[in-house]
């Protein structure tokens, strides 16, 4: 039911008047989600809560977590005559080690920008001379939707459709992070759009190993300043839960049937993450059923040295251990026109959005 903008003043102004009342220590939470970030900024949020409330920017941008050397491989298909890569529009001017598919595709490569996975099939049924590779990048929420497209091509009996997988998993770098020894974090706003797919009980480890508040949260500003209040809360009483803010869309059980879709099609790998490394069973890959489908497995292709950007702190950011004015070369050398980092490219990443809606380097 919507609620007038009157109630929601009233909302709002109850969620901050109370995150101040409980909040008697400096707290740093979490959000791990892009949009989130994104939606924190353009709301206000951050002048909205007390200065003890440090809202950081987690590894919740898929396109900013994709390390080099998939982008270098991605770049190396492209080079092949017989090849068309199609991809979200976000990642063409992500940096490889020495070039970016935008680049590749100003020489000439055959690289197409889709909206859905599915229209990868219509332009392999047309072009039965070429290998159609799809660069199949995403968390759980893009997986199950690039697993149909997989299930489609076998049932029209495409033998030109591939998929290079950089889907990840959000809760195994969540463990991660809370393992590891150089992050503090009191608190977590977990995604909603993730959430909805895999559920509440996937992310139960939480408070069960580590005793981290963490709420799962929707993306209006009233959805996250009532999720901040929900952490602030059970931190002042003590407490470690999994609670679920957007139960309109979220479901205990997640999304039962994307999950089965996933599963017949993909199975669990360990993974790659910019800035946080190999994290166990934290990818996805084509199961052997239809690892025809998997283009490393089925196309070779020759793969360039992967080389770091020089002073790119991305991998930092990434982990909540740096803020991106932070870097030397936000808003200077890197900026959205000319990235030299993932986070300054998508829209959902952290330097991008600081650039954006920030104040630049002095937004504290």
């Amino acid at each position: 039911m919507k609620i007038s903008n009157e109630e929601q003043k009233r909302s709002a102004e109850f969620f901050v008047k109370e995150i101040r009342r409980l909040t008697n220590r400096p707290l740093r939470l979490m959000e791990v989600c892009g949009t989130h970030t994104v939606a924190i900024f353009k709301s206000g949020i951050r002048q909205l809560l007390p200065c003890e409330v440090e809202l950081i920017s987690g590894p919740g941008c898929p396109v900013c977590v994709t390390p080099n050397d998939y982008l270098d491989m991605a770049i190396a298909y492209s080079r092949q005559k017989d090849t068309i890569i199609t991809t979200f529009g976000d990642m063409l001017k992500v940096p490889g080690s020495t070039s970016s598919l935008a680049a590749e595709k100003a020489e000439g490569r055959d690289i197409r920008v889709v909206y859905s996975p599915l229209e990868s099939l219509d332009i392999a049924a047309g072009n039965l001379d070429k290998k159609v590779i799809f660069l199949a990048v995403g968390f759980e929420t893009t997986a199950p939707t690039a697993a149909a497209t997989v299930l489609e091509a076998e049932r029209k009996m495409l033998r030109n459709f591939y998929v290079l997988s950089a889907h990840k998993r959000v809760p195994p770098a969540l463990n991660a992070l809370c393992a590891a020894d150089d992050i503090t974090l009191d608190g977590l706003l977990l995604p909603g759009h993730v959430s909805a797919i895999i559920g509440e009980q996937a992310y139960a480890f939480l408070s069960e190993r580590f005793s981290v508040p963490a709420v799962i949260a929707g993306f209006e500003a009233l959805d996250i300043l009532q999720a901040v209040y929900f952490l602030v809360k059970q931190i002042r009483e003590g407490k470690a839960a999994v609670e679920n803010q957007y139960r309109r869309i979220v479901k205990p059980e997640g999304n039962v049937a994307a999950r089965n879709i996933l599963s017949q099609v993909y199975e669990e790998d360990d993974a790659v993450w910019r800035g946080i490394g190999l994290i166990n069973f934290s990818g996805l890959k084509v199961n052997a059923k239809y690892r025809r489908f998997d283009a490393e497995e089925s196309i070779p292709v020759e793969v360039e040295p992967t080389v770091e950007p020089r002073g790119c702190r991305c991998g930092e950011v990434l982990r909540g251990v740096a803020k991106p004015f932070e870097c030397s070369l936000f808003g200077d050398i890197c900026r959205p026109e000319q990235p030299v980092g993932s986070c300054m490219v998508s829209v959902e990443g952290a330097c991008a959005a600081w650039y954006r809606y920030g104040t630049g380097r002095w937004q504290i």
